[in-house]
């Protein structure tokens, strides 16, 4: 079965693989950049040894077989650390209270606390030259805030489903940061 004709099976089958129900937290906007505030969350990951952009990681098949075995609804955005791969669903808020659901083979569950990063939405495709060109520019800008430091990795957030053209597709890059401690006189 062709790619296209994939997506369009799965779309008419699970409709919450065509639409997240809830976002987890709000977007940033094409071309801006931000400090924000992420919540708390109880979040699905999936691994591979492959770099992210591979074609062959298979991370988003492991966490929508275990969303679909497990009734729980798509939720936007999904994460992408780079390498090694690794991609992040969101639970939604029903889900994250259900003391049923279990890590599966290829899935591990984790609950994280709320954290801050800086971010710099982007409009287009979901492609590594696009990523790294915007941590570029957001590495650049969190530089000139010296109150600011970095504590992490970058990685991508990806809020459209892949039925979404390519020129209306909306991501993020986020960076890790937090304030630096007061200097004492």
């Amino acid at each position: 079965m062709k790619w296209p004709l994939f997506l369009l099976f799965m779309a008419s089958l699970f409709p919450s693989f065509a639409l997240g129900v809830e976002d987890a937290y709000p977007r940033t906007a094409p071309g801006d950049m931000e400090v924000k505030s992420l919540p708390a969350a109880r979040l699905m990951v999936a691994e591979s040894a492959q770099a992210y952009f591979s074609a062959n990681n298979n991370l988003f098949g492991k966490l929508f077989r275990y969303i679909s075995k497990n009734s729980i609804p798509m939720t936007a955005p999904v994460e992408a650390r780079l390498q090694p791969g690794v991609m992040v669903f969101y639970m939604d808020t029903a889900s994250a209270k259900r003391v049923d659901l279990l890590p599966g083979g290829e899935v591990k569950l984790q609950d994280v606390p709320v954290r801050q990063v800086a971010s710099i939405g982007i409009r287009g495709s979901y492609s590594e030259e696009n990523f790294r060109e915007a941590e570029e520019k957001l590495r650049a800008w969190v530089k000139q805030r010296t109150e600011l430091e970095v504590t992490g990795e970058a990685y991508g957030v990806y809020w459209n489903s892949p039925f979404v053209p390519f020129l209306l597709k909306q991501s993020e890059v986020h960076l890790p940061v937090r304030e630096k401690p007061k200097a004492v006189k």
